[in-house]
């Protein structure tokens, strides 16, 4: 018996399913900065550590069979280049913003060189939970099969602004971005807390990417990212460097890149490129909307070089 479509009523469930998807690297990388951003320090070399995390990702579980030791050493891959730029970081009169962009270029550099053995073969993939088991509709299955790397994130929301509320590590964190001062005047090590936020915020960065070749879309490509990393640091901004803010933002631009897709399933083919930007344009859209001082600084830690 052939199956019957949806029809309109495919789209939301295909937006709701694509956001969820697509959200998935938005909401580690985002995290990671957010992390990063609150110790004091900016990192736009997380684009670049994204792509080398997918690509490492990929070419682990395709040398060794398994998905989750890929995730592991995208992640790791991500601490290497966090640490790097942690430490460049730390010298005299250097800024980060300058740094990042180097380490963005070069972490792409190195993944598209790495990788060009990689692209042809196929590697295993992340599993993912079977919620639709219940639904007869193979498009309702498929929008309801959730990975399991998007409920990690989603785990992590709360545990980071809980950290940053309750825990000792969480609020010197925060008194480093916000004071250096009183963060030395208490007998800890600026350079130390901003190096050991970037690097665990290259950790997150780094499994986003492994999430990119290992589910969605799942393959490894010169091309993967699509500058992700860098809207990431606008979704940030956006959210006000809270982890519940950048959680939603994140659905909210994987529901923009999913509305290509969704349209295109009912048989909406026109202006099709044109909606495939929509992640662009809201990002776009959100800078424009922050570009007064008074939107764009409210929250933001004092010790951030955009606020100086």
């Amino acid at each position: 018996m052939e199956e019957v479509g949806l029809g309109w009523w495919g789209v939301p469930l295909a937006i709701l399913a694509g956001a969820i998807r697509v959200s998935t690297p938005f909401l580690f990388v985002s995290l990671g900065e957010c992390l990063t951003e609150r110790s004091g320090r900016i990192n736009l070399g997380l684009e670049g550590t994204l792509v080398m995390g997918a690509m490492s990702g990929y070419a682990v579980s395709y040398l060794t069979g398994s998905p989750w030791l890929g995730v592991v050493v995208a992640g790791f891959s991500g601490i290497l280049f966090g640490a790097l730029h942690g430490t460049i970081c730390s010298l005299p009169k250097v800024n980060d913003i300058a740094v990042g962009i180097a380490l963005m270029v070069l972490g792409t550099g190195i993944a598209f060189f790495l990788g060009k053995p990689f692209i042809q073969p196929k590697a295993l993939h992340l599993p993912a939970i079977e919620l639709g088991w219940w639904s007869a509709s193979e498009q309702v299955r498929t929008a309801l099969r959730i990975n399991v790397l998007f409920l990690i994130g989603v785990v992590l929301v709360p545990a980071l602004l809980w950290s940053f509320k309750n825990t000792r590590w969480g609020l010197v964190v925060r008194m480093a971005g916000d004071s250096a001062d009183a963060t030395l005047a208490m007998g800890y090590s600026v350079r130390l807390i901003r190096l050991v936020s970037t690097a665990c915020g290259g950790f997150l960065a780094g499994v986003g990417g492994a999430f990119l070749s290992l589910y969605y879309p799942g393959s490894w490509n010169e091309g993967l990212s699509s500058g992700q990393g860098l809207m990431a640091v606008a979704l940030v901004i956006f959210a006000r460097w809270n982890p519940a803010r950048c959680f939603y933002a994140s659905l909210l631009f994987g529901g923009a890149g999913a509305l290509g897709p969704a349209l295109q399933s009912v048989g909406i083919t026109a202006s099709y490129y044109l909606f495939n930007a929509a992640p662009y344009v809201l990002t776009l859209a959100i800078m424009i909307f922050t570009s007064s001082p008074h939107r764009t600084l409210a929250g933001a830690p004092s010790e951030l070089s955009v606020t100086k």
